[in-house]
C-alpha cells in the first residue's frame, strides 16, 4: 500500500504526456493532405480534431481503407502525438470494429511498448487552417472475414490528443 502513493502520479502523468497542454515542439512539420488536397473541415469544431471515413459497402478481397483526417482550424500551429493514429504504421489498437451484433472483431495486429513520455520525434505539426490525411486497411489488422455491417470507432484519444467524435459504418459484402 505504500507503493500506491507513487503508482497512482506516475500512471497519471503516463496517461496525461499526450495532452494537449503538455506536448512539446517536433522537427517535422505537416502541411496539406497526402493527395494534395485540402477539404473543409466541419465549422463547429475549434482547433485540432479528426474524422474518419469509409466506403459504405466494400467487397469481399477489397481494401477495407479506413482515411483518417486531422483537421487544424485554430490559427496557429498545432501538433498531436501520432502513437495509436493511421499517421504510424499499425503498432496498437487504437480502433474498436464491432458488427452489427455487437461483437469485437479480434485485433490481429503488433502492440508496441512504448517510452514515456514521447520523444519530440512522435508528435506531427498542422498548420493553421490545414489538414493531414492518412489511409489504413483495417483487413491486415483485424479479422473481419464474415459478411456483416461494421461499426468502427476510434479508441486513443488519450494517447494521441485528437478526438473523433463519431463513429463510422461500412457493409463487408461477399
Amino acid at each position: 500500500m505504500k507503493n500506491l502513493k507513487y503508482i497512482v502520479p506516475a500512471a497519471l502523468l503516463a496517461l496525461s504526456s499526450c495532452s494537449p497542454s503538455t506536448r512539446t515542439a517536433a522537427d517535422n512539420t505537416v502541411k496539406a493532405d497526402s493527395a494534395g488536397s485540402q477539404s473543409s473541415p466541419p465549422s463547429e469544431q475549434i482547433g485540432l480534431f479528426a474524422k474518419m471515413s469509409i466506403r459504405d459497402t466494400i467487397k469481399s478481397g477489397e481494401l477495407i481503407q479506413l482515411k483518417f483526417t486531422v483537421y487544424n482550424t485554430a490559427d496557429s500551429v498545432q501538433q498531436f502525438c501520432k502513437w495509436h493514429t493511421p499517421f504510424e504504421p499499425l503498432m496498437s489498437k487504437y480502433l474498436d470494429v464491432k458488427d452489427e451484433n455487437g461483437e469485437e472483431v479480434n485485433y490481429k495486429g503488433a502492440m508496441a511498448k512504448r517510452i514515456m513520455p514521447p520523444p519530440a520525434s512522435s508528435y506531427l505539426k498542422i498548420n493553421p487552417k490545414d489538414s493531414l490525411s492518412a489511409d489504413v486497411d483495417l483487413a491486415k489488422a483485424y479479422a473481419i472475414t464474415k459478411p456483416a455491417k461494421y461499426t468502427v470507432v476510434y479508441n486513443s484519444q488519450n494517447m494521441s490528443g485528437l478526438i473523433v467524435k463519431d463513429s463510422v459504418t461500412f457493409v463487408y459484402a461477399k
